[in-house]
C-alpha cells in the first residue's frame, strides 16, 4: 500500500463567496485522494458556523468576502476551534493579503492557479505541522525576511521633542563625529546639520557637545560600552 493511499483522509470546509468557484473546487477536491469535502460556506461567517458544526480538519479559506472576510474567519477559527488548521487559497498574493492572513493564524496559502497535488500537499503539510505555502508565496516571505532585516534600526524614542532627524544627529555627536562628518553620513549638507544641532540644543537647553553626550547617554539613548 502507499504512503498517499495509507495516509488518512483530511476533513475538508471550502469558503468561497463565488459559487461558481466554490463548486470547481469542491468538485476538483472530490477528485483527489487524501480529501473529504465536509462542508461548503459562502462567506466567513458561515465557514466559522461550519467549523463549529462539522469540526474540519482543514478550511480552504478564500480572503475577499461579504459579512466576514477571510481574515476575520481565519482568527476566529484558530482562536475558537485550534484543532482546525486554515489555508488560505485565494487569487491575491500581494502583501496585504498574504501578512494579514498569516498573522490571523492561516498556516497555508496558495493562489487559484495552484493545481489539485499542490492542494493537497498544502492540506496534509498543515496537518503534520509543516506550512503549506505555494513556492511564490515563500519567496515572496524569504523576499519580506530579508528587506527586514537589512533595514536599518530605527532610532530610540526621542525625548523632549527632538525629531527623528535630530535625534539622529545626537546620537552621531554622540559618537565623536564632526559636522562634516555627521553630515556625510545622513547625506545632507553641514549647514543642515548645524540647523538640527541648533534645534536640538534649543530644545534640550544644551549648550555645547559634551553636554550633549551626556544628555545621550543619560536618557538612554546610548549605552556605554560592556566591560
Amino acid at each position: 500500500m502507499t504512503e498517499e493511499a495509507e495516509r488518512k483522509a483530511a476533513r475538508v470546509v471550502v469558503a468561497d463567496d463565488q459559487t461558481v468557484v466554490r463548486e470547481g473546487i469542491v468538485m476538483l477536491l472530490g477528485l483527489l485522494p487524501g480529501i473529504e469535502v465536509v462542508g461548503a460556506a459562502g462567506d466567513g461567517e458561515e465557514a466559522v458556523r461550519l467549523v463549529a458544526e462539522v469540526a474540519p480538519d482543514v478550511v480552504l479559506m478564500d480572503l475577499r468576502m461579504p459579512r466576514c472576510d477571510g481574515v476575520e474567519a481565519t482568527r476566529r477559527i484558530r482562536a475558537e476551534y485550534p484543532g482546525t488548521q486554515v489555508v488560505v487559497l485565494t487569487t491575491y498574493a500581494d502583501d496585504e493579503s498574504l501578512f494579514p492572513a498569516l498573522a490571523a493564524g492561516a498556516r497555508g496559502y496558495l493562489t487559484k492557479d495552484a493545481g489539485g497535488e499542490e492542494i493537497v500537499r498544502a492540506v496534509h503539510s498543515v496537518l503534520s505541522g509543516d506550512a503549506g505555502l505555494s513556492p511564490g508565496i515563500q519567496r515572496r516571505l524569504l523576499e519580506r525576511l530579508t528587506e527586514t532585516e537589512a533595514r536599518p534600526a530605527a532610532p530610540p524614542e526621542a525625548p523632549d521633542g527632538l525629531t527623528v532627524r535630530e535625534t539622529e544627529v545626537l546620537l552621531l555627536i554622540a559618537e565623536g563625529l564632526s559636522n562634516q562628518e555627521i553630515g556625510r553620513r545622513l547625506h545632507v549638507s553641514t549647514a543642515t546639520v548645524k540647523t538640527h544641532i541648533n534645534n536640538l540644543f534649543a530644545k534640550t537647553g544644551l549648550k555645547d557637545r559634551a553636554q550633549a553626550v551626556r544628555y545621550a547617554y543619560g536618557k538612554g539613548l546610548v549605552r556605554p560600552p560592556a566591560g
